[in-house]
């Protein structure tokens, strides 16, 4: 089993910015199609952003495209996003999640990945 650990989160000013770390263990991530999901309180999960095994193929949200980026680091078996201009609407908890192999047109889709991290609250104040 994929064991992801998330890191990162904390409390902000509107515009500032926030990168979360996702460090998986027991497989090598080069197999894995890799995820940022959200969720707040009373609102349901999203995906925010996903990066594809071995093409590094990127999706992300509408929501936050210009704003963040995901990116990956297979020698540190490592997630990121990077987060920019935060806005009080992403305050949420954010899950970083894996399937295997490719992304592809389900990225966006929670209940298609196998594995998930404890999540880390992420707060933007206005």
């Amino acid at each position: 089993h994929v064991q992801l650990v998330e890191s990162g989160g904390g409390s902000v000013q509107a515009g500032e910015y926030l990168r979360l770390s996702c460090a998986a263990s027991r497989v090598p991530t080069s197999q894995l199609c890799l995820g940022w999901f959200r969720q707040a309180p009373g609102k349901e999960r999203e995906g925010v952003a996903s990066i594809s095994s071995g093409s590094f193929t990127t999706y992300h949200a509408d929501s936050v495209k210009g704003r963040f980026t995901i990116s990956r680091d297979n020698a540190k078996n490592t997630l990121y996003l990077q987060m920019n201009s935060l806005k009080p609407e992403d305050t949420a908890m954010y899950y970083c999640a894996a399937k295997w192999g490719m992304c592809g047109g389900t990225w966006y889709r929670g209940d298609t990945y196998d594995y998930w991290g404890q999540g880390t609250q992420v707060t933007v104040s206005s």
